[in-house]
């Protein structure tokens, strides 16, 4: 359900987001994530299903995303400037569409500056990236061309939320012992590579069960 909105703004989002090629477009995206990362995918999904048993009045999006939230970027030149999103899950994937009228041989291009990788971005692709370790932007287009955007993002904090009981971190330690904060603390060190362990390497994904016909993937 869109939030903090001009209510001007709500009767567009709310057509939006229940309108078919949206609700493709997020399936979409979260079958990329399902077949790519399908632990990872496990994990957002467990996080949803937690959220919609603890808050009845939680309206997802879409039915088909595994995702807390959504931003469309109605440009209509849109272009993202350098940045990391240091809210999101840090090792969660988010998945931005691009959509639009423009040349994508000469502008829109997806930028990683840590890996050093400029890539060509054109309308109606869609990639999935870990927006809060990577430095990312998007190349301008010419100023009679139009572009647009639909990002999907979880913020770590609600994966906290949850993992404290539905509850701050200040409510949740509050009440333990010493010994009992010490374990806490172990824990959130080490919650990063378990994170990062959620990966899928190519091997481990041609001998899963997924759905998708991997078999032919070159090393």
């Amino acid at each position: 359900m869109p939030v903090s909105q001009e209510p001007s703004n709500v009767p567009l989002l709310h057509a939006l987001l229940a309108h078919v090629a949206f609700i493709r477009l997020a399936g979409f995206a979260t079958g990329v994530l399902a077949n790519w990362a399908p632990a990872l995918f496990g994990y957002y999904a467990k996080y949803c299903a937690a959220l919609a048993g603890r808050l009845d009045d939680i309206a997802f999006n879409f039915p088909t995303t595994v995702w807390a939230a959504v931003t469309i970027n109605f440009g209509p030149r849109t272009v993202s400037l350098r940045h990391r999103d240091y809210a999101n899950l840090a090792w969660g994937w988010c998945p931005i569409t691009a959509l639009g009228n423009f040349n994508p041989d000469v502008g829109g291009h997806l930028v990683l500056w840590d890996l050093k990788l400029v890539i060509r971005f054109p309308p109606g692709s869609t990639i999935a990236i870990p927006s809060g370790l990577l430095t990312h932007s998007n190349a301008s287009i010419g100023g009679r061309e139009t572009r647009f955007s639909v990002t999907q993002y979880t913020a770590g904090a609600i994966f906290r939320w949850v993992d404290q009981g539905c509850r701050t971190k200040e409510e949740f330690v509050k009440k333990m012992t010493a010994s009992e904060y010490d374990a806490f603390l172990v824990t959130e060190e080490g919650r990063f590579n378990e994170g990062l362990a959620m990966y899928s390497t190519l091997d481990e994904l041609r001998s899963s069960d997924a759905e998708s016909d991997l078999s032919e993937l070159d090393e």
